[in-house]
């Protein structure tokens, strides 16, 4: 029997959300499923959901096991999934926003670019290339789907610790975004055909059509630029939908994450911007917060107070799960080595493009050359991304000023010493959390 195991298996709403997608596909296959965490209690509640998603579907030949030893978990596995946060809400998370706000520079998620991205990336590269050393003990064969932010920095770092790891980094940025649009046009996500290409959380829809029942293929570009020209932009999207004024095309990922990529939209000495915008700052503050607070009711519901709903989600992993040990072909979008997909970005980046998957595993389509002016925002972060992951691997200090420095949003709000400053600030609160740098 394929085994499947999920690392980080606490976060359980999630590993809800993909054990109901893996094990709700017909397949001839029962599976071995091993849950690992470092939150005992956390990791009953989620062994507990997955028993409870077997009953649902009536599925009596698939094995749970639960550790808390993460080589036994992982041993022998053929599909390995990464979903932990390093360093959790409290202390890392809550330090990612509270000292940058000291310095008057405001966030609204921190988790994949920006000042908060890069201390995000610095703290779990670590406990990534120890996972990855245990992959290559003990299950050296599998395929690793990495979902854990910052996508692009841990991707990179993976690529460089453990070159020989089949591995794709899988975000659901493109597909929301895509039914979103969908429903902003009164379309049926059915009848869109799409292309996105990029690096994550900065990929944008190079083609986007609508396919009719004769077969013809009608632009849909047009009719979105008039929701914006009209103002009939959805208020939690103003952000994206000024980007598309801007640069002609559609980013894959929501307004609020957008809106901290660049030094264009949360200016401390421009409040109006974040108000016109509608702009949530601390957003990602709010929602753990509310999470936190709903947890407990949550939790007795899902360890039997109420009937399980095994609900099909949109995310990639089951349909990888599926293509890879049936055959049956399957189109994702993955993070992945450039190398020459896209021609105008360095080779050594990570890009996110559509992936073919079958038993030959995780295979990327070549884009070419994409837009310029979409490339030259792009390059802005991946030198972020570079100088994080090099700061992380080699334990230099100084590269993680320079990271700092040349974050779009960091530098257009701060001056050097500001940002040197914080950098000292942030590495002294996280304490152990971090490795000693040189």
């Amino acid at each position: 029997m394929p085994k499947i195991c999920l690392v980080g298996a606490g976060s359980t709403v999630f590993a809800q959300n993909i054990l109901g997608d893996v094990l709700s596909t017909p397949s001839d296959q029962d599976y071995v499923i091993s849950l690992f965490d470092i939150d005992p209690e956390r990791l009953k509640t989620s062994e507990i959901v997955a028993r409870r998603i077997c009953e649902a579907l009536k599925l009596t030949s698939v094995r749970i096991e639960a550790t808390l030893d993460r080589r036994k978990a992982l041993k022998g596995s053929d599909f390995v999934i990464l979903m932990m946060q390093v360093g959790g809400y409290k202390p890392a998370t809550v330090t990612d926003f509270d000292i940058p706000k000291k310095y008057g520079l405001r966030q609204t998620i921190a988790d994949t670019l920006g000042i908060g991205g890069i201390f995000r990336g610095l703290r779990t590269i670590p406990v990534l290339e120890a996972i990855c050393r245990d992959i290559e003990d003990v299950c050296p064969n599998a395929l690793l789907m990495q979902y854990v932010n910052p996508m692009a920095i841990n991707c990179w770092a993976i690529k460089e610790i453990a070159p020989s790891i089949r591995n794709v980094g899988l975000c659901h940025s493109v597909q929301h975004t895509a039914g979103h649009l969908a429903n902003c046009l009164g379309e049926n996500i059915d009848d869109i055909n799409y292309v996105s290409a990029g690096i994550n959380h900065i990929a944008f829809f190079l083609k986007y059509e609508k396919i009719c029942a004769n077969g013809d293929r009608h632009d849909l570009y047009p009719r979105l630029k008039s929701i914006a020209a009209e103002g009939r932009v959805p208020a939690d999207d103003r952000v994206r939908f000024d980007v598309l004024k801007r640069l002609g095309h559609f980013v894959t990922e929501s307004s609020e994450h957008f809106s901290e990529y660049t030094s264009w939209y949360i200016k401390d000495r421009r409040p109006e911007l974040v108000e016109q915008l509608n702009i949530p700052l601390d957003e990602y503050i709010r929602r753990c917060e509310v999470q936190i607070a709903e947890w407990h009711a949550l939790r007795q519901d899902l360890e039997g107070g109420k009937p399980i709903d095994v609900c099909r989600s949109n995310e990639y992993a089951a349909g990888i799960i599926h293509a890879a040990v049936t055959g049956k072909p399957a189109l994702i979008y993955g993070n992945v080595p450039n190398d020459g997909l896209i021609e105008n970005l360095p080779p050594e980046c990570i890009v996110e493009v559509p992936c073919h998957v079958d038993r030959n595993g995780i295979q990327p389509t070549r884009i070419g050359r994409i837009p310029s002016q979409l490339a030259a925002v792009m390059r802005l972060s991946i030198s972020v991304q570079e100088l994080t992951v090099e700061a992380a691997l080699t334990g230099k200090r100084e590269r993680i000023y320079q990271a700092a420095l040349l974050d779009p949003h960091t530098s257009a709000e701060l001056s050097p010493d500001e940002i040197w400053d914080m950098v000292d600030d942030l590495i002294e609160q996280h304490g152990d959390l971090l490795p000693k740098y040189h």
